[in-house]
């Protein structure tokens, strides 16, 4: 059973590259994917790259040109749920297009011809991948001098736009509350990668580290934060996850 590992980050794939047994790279779709083995288990690397279309094209291309039959997604979001604080991690429960409006032909946040606002996570996969970041964070925190982080546990919300205005988050956060998709971070990936999950029937599971508050901080320190913390996070967690998961 071959596990796709997309990262948003090349900072977060070279950890795990380094890891990769007999690493070999690949060609597809103007994408470099790299294929091997982690913990006996065989994987294809690949970065998403950055919006929703370009990361449903490297999704598509996982599935259909190397049979991937389960996937995992780790990169950095904007936290914009209460307590949700700035080196925390969140693992998606579900996703949701925060910038999706055919409106009036369909509600708000629907995507047309699905009758649905929401792409949920493989409830086992993201079970396992929970359970891999409160075990990876705990055994850096033992390493390190790692502080106590909070892995949450909920609703990410998608989008081509990096927020990065206070007043911004605070809007796009209270409109989606008030149709009922209250979510813990924003990023601009997730949601697309889950939709061509669910087309396909593959399992999906996605976690990301809180790099901002998708305020006016946000591009504070923003290379810095990725390099020291996002995939050192990134590589406890997936080196976690791959090693513990059990076979299909």
């Amino acid at each position: 059973m071959t596990i796709a590992i997309l990262s948003a980050l090349a900072e977060e794939q070279q950890g795990l590259l380094d890891l990769l047994h007999q690493p070999r790279s690949v060609t597809r779709a103007g994408r470099e994917f790299w294929q091997g083995e982690l913990h006996g288990q065989p994987v294809v690397l690949a970065l998403s790259r950055i919006g929703k279309v370009a990361a449903a094209t490297t999704a598509t291309t996982l599935i259909e040109a190397f049979g991937v039959q389960r996937l995992v997604f780790t990169g950095v979001a904007g936290g914009v749920g209460h307590g949700v604080r700035v080196g925390d991690v969140v693992v998606a429960t579900d996703f949701v297009q925060h910038d999706m409006d055919a409106s009036p032909i369909f509600p708000r946040y629907q995507i047309p011809l699905y009758g649905r606002e929401r792409f949920a996570c493989d409830a086992a996969l993201s079970a396992h991948l929970l359970r891999a970041s409160r075990a990876g964070l705990a055994r850096l925190k033992t390493e390190s001098d790692l502080q106590d982080q909070t892995v949450h546990h909920g609703l990410i919300a998608s989008g081509d736009r990096f927020v990065s205005a206070a007043e911004e988050a605070r809007r796009l956060h209270a409109d989606l509350s008030d149709a009922g998709h209250a979510p813990l971070a924003v990023e601009m990936e997730g949601a697309a990668v889950a939709q061509v999950c669910h087309d396909y029937g593959i399992p999906f599971a996605a976690v990301r580290t809180i790099s901002d508050r998708a305020d006016d901080s946000a591009h504070v320190d923003f290379p810095k934060f990725v390099t020291e913390v996002a995939s050192r996070y990134a590589l406890a967690i997936i080196d976690e996850f791959v090693r513990t998961l059990p076979p299909r």
